[in-house]
């Protein structure tokens, strides 16, 4: 698509390809691009068979060789039950229609669960990166309990030719500690084997959500989260597109400085996501923003601003499903098409 019909299909969020007044400079980060290997990964103690494979998921699909990635993950069978994941579009329980959706849409790689990815590894390890997701949260315990558990081992992804592994950690919770130590020495075990590791790094705690408004979204706890998640030395950081800001101030906990909410930020929805990218080691760390649950009709849309604001914001690129896979595979197909052309236009540029 040229950007007349991105801006037609944006509609009243059009003007979002018209921000130029960010908070934090362009020159203050790192931004993706096709020699983000070399200028930005090869100064880290990674190994030689970290970069091979990061480079892998950076060239593959329609947005190889630009530095931005597009990626499928589809780990909601765990996370939120087969059943609410895959009942619109039953052709999803077999694991091989997920992996030809990713490869049909020309993504950089597909996200998904051992037994998903395992059961398709001999067909498809090879003609996609894959990305092995080792923790969940699983809600068949009653009452539901919220909590990030191994459903495997770091070494049974390598076996089966994985590029990479993900996983969560739930900040702020309860269990939180106990996830970060569990997640970081994955880290460390994948990074030994060569593989990239990929964090999603998610708010998790009742007391975030007020009478007034939801900070699970803040940019200055999920920035902070974010911080941690590049500290244990995720090669790719997974959140969630920033909403709101002053989490810290309104909740009165932590620690935070009043030029996190001036100086380095403003209501605009790409100084929060600049934010959340600054606290990436100033984007030295690639930011990728989930693509968020399926609302229906304006599912496009949401998609393609979610893309402009990651990418305008200086991320790295999107990680969409439910929008995609809860829908017929030529629909899903077109939405992540959509998506990753916002990426590839030039005329869509860094705020």
């Amino acid at each position: 698509m040229n950007l007349t019909e991105i801006r037609d299909l944006l509609g009243t969020q059009a003007h979002l390809l018209d921000f130029n007044q960010p908070a934090v400079s362009q020159q203050l980060i790192h931004t993706p691009s096709p020699d983000y290997i070399e200028r930005v990964f090869t100064h880290t103690d990674r190994s030689n068979r970290v970069l091979v494979n990061l480079q892998r998921i950076l060239d593959h699909g329609k947005l190889g060789g630009s530095g931005y990635v597009s990626i499928l993950p589809v780990d909601q069978g765990i996370e939120h039950s087969a059943g609410a994941s895959f009942a619109l579009n039953p052709i999803y329980f077999d694991p091989e229609n997920i992996i030809r959706l990713a490869i049909e849409s020309n993504c950089n790689a597909v996200a998904s669960t051992f037994g998903i990815l395992g059961s398709m590894a001999r067909k498809y390890a090879h003609r996609i990166p894959f990305i092995v997701k080792i923790n969940h949260n699983e809600l068949l315990t009653y009452p539901n309990k919220f909590d990030q558990i191994l459903f495997g081992r770091v070494r049974d992804a390598w076996n089966m030719g994985a590029s990479a592994i993900g996983a969560t950690i739930y900040f702020g919770s309860e269990e939180s500690t106990r996830q970060i130590t569990e997640v970081a020495e994955a880290f460390e075990e994948a990074h030994s084997l060569g593989m990239v590791t990929i964090l999603w790094c998610y708010m998790r705690n009742a007391a975030f959500k007020t009478a007034e408004k939801d900070f699970h979204t803040a940019a200055d706890l999920t920035g902070q989260a974010n911080h941690l998640g590049v500290t244990i030395k995720a090669d790719i950081i997974k959140q969630k597109l920033p909403d709101t800001n002053g989490g810290f101030k309104a909740l009165s906990f932590g620690k935070t400085h009043p030029k996190v909410y001036g100086t380095l930020s403003s209501e605009h929805p790409i100084d929060l996501c600049r934010y959340q990218v600054l606290n990436n080691y100033a984007g030295r760390i690639g930011l990728i923003n989930s693509g968020g649950a399926s609302v229906g009709e304006s599912d496009l849309a949401d998609a393609l601003a979610t893309a402009v604001i990651n990418k305008r914001a200086g991320g790295m690129g999107l990680i969409l499903g439910r929008k995609a896979f809860q829908k017929p595979m030529e629909e899903g197909v077109r939405i992540i098409s959509a998506v990753q052309d916002v990426y590839i236009n030039e005329a869509i540029t860094l705020a």
